[in-house]
């Protein structure tokens, strides 16, 4: 089990895995990916250059901690992205939404 991260460590981790490599993509990811009109290059750069700025929430039935890091796509809208760790270095992206509705 992964330990909780402080909101800079779980910022700074979903960074180093987008430059390692170290993403894996959830199917409701995907989905909700294409729901919002977005490519997978919008999302990374939500990632790269956004922030997390809630308090992570442990998920009941996985037991893992779920961040959600909130940032601009290239055209400025605000989104978010729900995304956990599976390992010390292996991002897993859980599902993305627009903030502005």
């Amino acid at each position: 089990m992964i330990a909780c991260k402080t909101l800079q460590e779980a910022t700074d981790l979903i960074r180093y895995c987008l430059r390692s490599g170290g993403i894996t993509i959830g199917r409701h990811f995907r989905a909700e990916l294409a729901n919002e009109g977005l490519t997978l290059a919008d999302a990374y750069q939500v990632l790269n250059n956004g922030n997390v700025f809630m308090p992570p929430e442990k998920d009941i039935r996985s037991g893992e901690w779920k961040y959600r890091s909130e940032g601009r796509d290239p055209e400025g809208k605000k989104v978010a992205i729900v995304f956990c760790f599976k390992e010390n270095e292996r991002g897993f992206l859980i599902t993305i939404f627009s903030l502005e509705r």
